[in-house]
């Protein structure tokens, strides 16, 4: 799997190609190996940014499985998402994927590094206009909304499957400088643990029905487990805080929540994801910014939130309850 990896590591100085540069890498479809290159990302073009994460692997939000899926060559980077301006103005802010060709490293001044050239032109090629074009999906049937196509839409046929129990994604983690070792062994001590449950008659019900203290005895963290107390479809409860930009709130606890979500974690349809939400609770954050409206994956249509939701700053999925498969 290594010669699938970027040429990048985690916190690596690299400086984002012009836009010439980088138009010469795409295909006609605006695209290298099935990623596409949004308008959005030009205006990140001659700007360096530190690599935040080496991404090797992702999952399937776009059929809703939530399996691994593999990347080649591409990476994440620090203070850089999507603001959805070539989307119909999406509020997502989806963490964008950059493709080692339209990057360059920063050499370290002394080093005598040479910045490799520019990556020679594809086949086809694309242009401005084609990538533009290419943000929308052709009109099917006269719809009268359109539906849009992004790096969020397209993943499938940008990655490959991964198996969460594949051992090597696990030391890559580490060798890329994404996780600490300790980290990395505490993930696969979690995954371990749930898919021994998941094979155990009432086993994972024992365990989401147990006290933090055994949680924390057999993980070592609090138990994210939470027990919605309204029924799965029933009308849960709502309110508006009217939040701004700018403005700190504290996450209510475990137990708070639980309050106001029924048995499957949903609130009026938008789910408190307990493995990665939870660790959060009780915490004093920063509002980030407010959404009204993001793109669909599966479908590629842009969905209005019954209510604004907002975006914490700091508050991000570490994917450390991976399925068990």
């Amino acid at each position: 799997m290594t010669r699938l990896l970027s040429r990048f590591r985690t916190g690596d100085l690299v400086e984002v190609r012009g836009k010439e540069e980088i138009l010469a890498t795409l295909d006609e479809q605006g695209r290298v190996d099935g990623m596409p290159f949004m308008p959005e990302m030009f205006r990140y073009c001659g700007r360096q940014f530190r690599v935040s994460a080496v991404a090797h692997k992702t999952c399937d939000t776009v059929s809703r499985t939530w399996q691994g899926r593999r990347l080649r060559a591409t990476v994440h980077l620090a203070g850089v998402r999507c603001d959805g301006s070539a989307h119909g103005g999406c509020q997502a802010e989806c963490n964008l994927f950059w493709k080692d060709v339209w990057l360059k490293p920063v050499a370290v001044e002394g080093s005598g590094a040479a910045t490799p050239p520019a990556p020679g032109k594809t086949s086809a090629g694309c242009t401005e206009e084609r990538l533009a074009a290419g943000t929308r999906h052709a009109d099917l049937g006269g719809e009268a909304e359109p539906r849009y196509a992004c790096q969020a839409t397209t993943l499938l046929e940008a990655t490959e499957p991964l198996a969460w129990w594949d051992p090597r994604q696990y030391a890559l983690d580490v060798l890329t400088g994404n996780r600490s070792p300790f980290r990395v062994a505490r993930v696969l001590w979690l995954a371990s643990l749930r898919w021994l449950l998941a094979r155990v008659p009432f086993g994972y019900r024992l365990v989401q029905a147990s006290s933090d203290r055994m949680h924390r005895w057999l993980t070592g963290r609090p138990s994210p487990s939470l027990n919605g107390k309204f029924a799965r479809g029933s009308r849960t409860p709502t309110a508006e805080l009217d939040l701004r930009p700018g403005e700190y709130v504290r996450i209510k606890s475990k137990e708070e929540i639980e309050q106001t979500v029924d048995e499957d974690g949903n609130n009026r349809g938008l789910g408190f994801d307990q493995g990665d939400m939870a660790p959060y609770c009780g915490g004093v954050y920063k509002v980030h910014s407010r959404v009204s409206k993001i793109i669909d994956e599966a479908t590629g249509r842009m969905r209005h939130m019954k209510q604004p939701c907002i975006i914490l700053e700091g508050v991000t999925c570490n994917s450390e309850y991976p399925a068990a498969g």
